[in-house]
């Protein structure tokens, strides 16, 4: 690549297009992590508490289950809007300061997205 050339990146990308290849990759459901608020079910602000500990474990990446809003009739994966977030797990707002805090830590994060085939 020319020097003269600059590559601008979103904030938490991966710089390397082949990340995924070594990642350490760690599969969790919202639900069943971190609980914030000590009502029995586990949510984005707990999940974001939890960083850290995820990090010093080595892992690069968090795939996270289905956590949009839906009726769980099928544990979530009958997904009613994909774009927000279920109340028992917390916010948007709750959502995006997570993934704000990941990406500073350098985590990579995917997201099950289930299509509806109704």
């Amino acid at each position: 690549m020319p020097e003269s050339e600059v590559i601008v990146r979103k904030p938490g990308s991966a710089f390397d297009p082949l990340w995924y290849k070594d990642a350490i990759i760690y599969e969790l459901h919202v639900k069943a992590f971190a609980d914030s608020n000590n009502d029995g079910m586990g949510d984005f602000p707990g999940l974001t508490g939890k960083l850290d500990y995820l990090q010093e474990l080595g892992v690069t990446c968090l795939w996270l289950l289905p956590f949009f809003p839906s009726p769980l009739r099928d544990d979530g994966y009958d997904i009613a809007d994909y774009v927000n977030v279920h109340p028992n797990y917390g916010t948007l707002e709750d959502f995006k300061a997570f993934l704000n805090a990941a990406h500073d830590r350098g985590l990579q994060v995917m997201i099950r997205m289930i299509a509806d085939c109704r």
